[in-house]
């Protein structure tokens, strides 16, 4: 039996192979193969039907999409960076910037004078004292996955949440800074709003803060993360601010006009 070149398969089979593919696969080791291979991995609809594949989009998608091999590893990228968001080990993967009065503690919800968390699967928060309390992250987005040509030149719009409540018998004041910096750590964007004050005697409702980066200047390499606080009356012990379910999470999206910030019950 004589011998067939895979090239002679209808382009159509061909396509159903590259779909199931995995994608870096194709980029770095496929589509150097030949000049039809590349024409084929190029194809706009070979990376719609992969985003279909692996259902990152639905048939009836009705979003603009400017580029669906991009859409395609964004949505294969997307996840939380932030390590330990929920304090389930402890104070693993943060970094203790300022550890005053009695230092950070990992308590369980909903704690004395607290309410429950809006998601039930959150089941612990990170809770500083009567003196400043920050710890953080710095995410190396190269190292998570992300490269130069996807961040410069598509920049994703970045995502960043994070929850905090007061106990209802003392007040505190919140602290959050978010910055994206460049490869040596120059500022090129910034969040940093005004340190947030919860009065004494509060309902000690949990309060999501949250910030899109969009539109930011090329260079982007590092995320750095800080949060915390402290409490008002200054009681010793853990009566400052409770954190948890922190998060940034690069999106798929792409806006070009930054978005606002909001901080909301």
């Amino acid at each position: 039996m004589a011998l067939v070149s895979i090239n002679q398969l209808p382009e159509s089979i061909l396509l159903e192979v590259f779909t199931h593919l995995p994608a870096r696969q194709l980029l770095l080791n496929c589509r150097p193969v030949c000049s039809l291979w590349r024409d084929l991995i190029d194809l706009v609809s070979l990376w719609k039907r992969k985003c279909l594949h692996e259902g990152y989009a639905t048939e009836d998608w009705d979003q603009s999409v400017a580029d669906w091999k991009v859409f395609y590893f964004l949505c294969s990228l997307r996840r939380n960076l932030l390590r330990n968001p929920c304090a389930e080990e402890g104070m693993r993967s943060w970094k203790i910037d300022s550890n005053g009065g009695d230092q950070w503690k990992v308590e369980s919800l909903p704690g004395a004078h607290g309410t429950d968390f809006p998601d039930p699967k959150v089941k612990k928060y990170f809770a500083t004292s009567y003196e400043m309390c920050l710890k953080s992250q710095l995410i190396d987005l190269k190292a998570e996955g992300y490269w130069e040509e996807l961040l410069d030149k598509f920049r994703p719009d970045i995502e960043v949440k994070d929850w905090f409540a007061a106990r209802a018998d003392c007040g505190c004041t919140y602290h959050i800074r978010v910055q994206l910096t460049s490869a040596d750590y120059l500022v090129l964007a910034s969040f940093e709003p005004m340190p947030m004050t919860v009065h004494q005697w509060n309902d000690a409702r949990w309060t999501e803060v949250s910030h899109t980066f969009s539109d930011y200047p090329p260079g982007v390499r590092h995320i750095l993360f800080q949060h915390g606080g402290k409490d008002t009356q200054f009681w010793a012990g853990w009566y400052g601010p409770r954190v948890t379910n922190s998060s940034i999470v690069v999106s798929h999206r792409m806006t070009r006009n930054p978005a606002p910030s909001v901080a909301q019950p």
